[in-house]
Parts: structure tokens; sequence; C-alpha cells
């Protein structure tokens, strides 16, 4: 007799706008999955370039859309989160796509017994916008996943980090560019079981944040990490950054 696998539903999120350029890959990445308990649901902030042209297009394979004005990023996600209705839930950017036709039957057949993980994670590759391998993410994902883990920053992709629907909660609108790193301590705090797929699950799209971003995510960072943490084990572990913000201060 074959063991049984369970076969959890997973809802595909992916959060639009004016992505016309990389947006059909992603589409087709998950419609092109092998895996048939999905639903995909697209948000858009009510795009002003062919975005909504390419959703039509796929309409009939994309479970819901959404298209009206947001506050954001983390605003769309909320909303994508109050429309999912699977098991687990999986923010797949607009030029992210997964990294093969398989990968969510690979990562069904990757759990034992009858229960669910409260997560699943893996690994993420990089790729360039003809969708060839870069290398892969520079933090890699541990063996084994904790709260705690992310202490040494966030060491799963957001992408790559599918959780159980029963421990979402909304992101936080307070951070701007890091609610996602928030949202992952938060839910693994409440997970009990946390399950490396061993798998690459992600092809991440490399376009590099702004650099005026990226401070301001930082910096958000570590307010996020010192709210979790502790200020001072927090400061202890990135003496060098405050002194980089102290001293161009």
């Amino acid at each position: 007799m074959h063991s049984l696998h369970p076969t959890p539903k997973f809802s595909i999120i992916t959060v639009t706008y004016n992505a016309e350029k990389v947006l059909e890959d992603t589409i087709q990445s998950v419609i092109s999955q092998t895996y048939h308990h999905v639903e995909y649901i697209i948000v858009d902030g009510a795009s002003k370039d062919g975005t909504l042209a390419i959703i039509d297009r796929y309409r009939p394979r994309i479970h819901t859309v959404v298209s009206e004005p947001d506050k954001g990023l983390y605003d769309a996600m909320n909303k994508g989160i109050a429309l999912a209705g699977g098991d687990y839930l999986c923010f797949l950017n607009a030029g992210d796509c997964f990294h093969e036709d398989d990968t969510l039957q690979q990562m069904a057949h990757s759990i034992h017994g009858n229960e669910l993980p409260d997560v699943l994670y893996g690994e993420t590759a990089i790729v360039d916008k003809d969708r060839h391998f870069l290398r892969m993410r520079r933090l890699s994902a541990p063996e084994t996943l904790t709260w705690k883990s992310f202490k040494e920053g966030m060491l799963v992709c957001h992408q790559a980090f599918f959780a159980r629907h029963t421990l979402v909660e909304p992101y936080d609108l307070k951070y701007r560019f890091s609610a996602d790193f928030d949202w992952c301590i938060r839910i693994m705090k409440k997970a009990r079981t946390l399950h490396n797929t061993h798998l690459t699950i992600i092809d991440y799209l490399d376009e590099g944040m702004t650099t005026r971003n990226r401070k301001a995510s930082l910096k958000e960072r570590f307010r996020i990490m010192a709210a979790h943490y502790g200020l001072i084990g927090t400061i202890a572990r990135h003496a060098w950054f405050v002194l980089r913000l102290v001293t161009r201060h």
C-alpha cells in the first residue's frame, strides 16, 4: 500500500501594480502547476498599464481578481488574506515564479503523516529577467526553523514561506517595507511544526531594491527585531549597523 500524502489546498496570492512587464511569467508558473488543489488570487492596485489586459487573458484560470486602489503593498496583501480559502497561503510577487511546474506537487509530497505542518518552507533561486539562474539566495533556509532563527535576518524568503491559514494574521501596516519580516516571526511564534521541504521553491526576480528603500527597510527590520527579540540583544548583534547609522548623522 502506498502511504497517502495529504493534499492541502494552496492559496497563491499575487499583488500587482503596473506589472505588465513581469506578470505573465508569474501567472503561467501558477496555472501550469501539475498540482490541482490551488486557488489563485490576484489583487491589483488599479493598474494603469497593460496589467489588467494580461490578467483578463488568463481570467478563466484565476480564482479571484480584485482591482482597486489600495494603501500600498501590505494593504493589498491583507485583502488577499481576506479572500483566501486554502490550507496554506503563499505570496508570489509579480515577476517571481515557482521553480518548477511540479513544485507544489513536490511540496505536498514532502509532507508525511496526516497532520499538516504549520509552516512549509524551502530555498529560493535568484534569476534574471530572462529567467536564467544567477545564484541561490545569499541567506539559505536553516535545517530547523524556529521564530528565533530570524535573529540572523530573514533566512527564508517570504515567497518560500507557506503559512497555515489558521495561523495567519494581517500584516502590520505600520511597517512600510518589512512587514513581511514581522509577519513571518509572528506566525512562527504560534507555529508548533515547521517543515523543511528541502526544495528550491521560488525563482526570485533580481530587480534590486532602491538604496533609499533599502536603508528604510533595514531601519524597520531593526525595529522589528528589537520588538521580538529585545533591544539589548538586537543592538549587540547589530553594533556595526548602529554605528553606521550614528556616524552618518
